[in-house]
């Protein structure tokens, strides 16, 4: 597990520069400063995410728990959250209209980020408990 959330946060981290850096030489030409904002948003997030598995790999043996789960709603929530709103943005300039598809994509996206917190918090309190 510590592996894959080593990998999965070093992926999000690179990825999410290579995204800011376009959106800031390339995409502020192109797309309105509502989009560009709404594209730097999922940037700064995908970025906190990946350090935030970075962080939970480095504290793995505090934990006394299996975090599986925990990296899978990270993962997939913020899959859903920010290639949500990178679609919403860049979809248009193909002269694509995906906004049905993307659009209830984000929130559940977000959703999922927060229940992956809100599960590591719970287990360690309940772990904490039981010590």
């Amino acid at each position: 597990m510590k592996n894959k959330l080593i990998t999965t946060g070093i992926i999000l981290i690179a990825t999410s520069i290579i995204l800011g850096a376009f959106g800031a030489h390339a995409l502020e030409k192109l797309v309105t400063e509502n989009k560009l904002r709404s594209f730097e948003v999922g940037v700064r997030y995908q970025m906190y995410q990946g350090l935030g598995m970075l962080l939970l790999a480095s504290l793995k043996h505090h934990f006394s728990f299996d975090l599986k789960a925990v990296y899978r709603f990270h993962l997939v929530g913020i899959l859903m959250f920010t290639l949500s709103i990178y679609g919403l943005v860049l979809t248009p300039l193909l002269g694509v209209n995906l906004k049905m598809i993307f659009g209830p994509m984000t929130p559940v996206g977000g959703l999922l980020l927060i229940l992956g917190w809100g599960m590591l918090l719970v287990k360690h309190l309940k772990n904490r408990i039981n010590e």
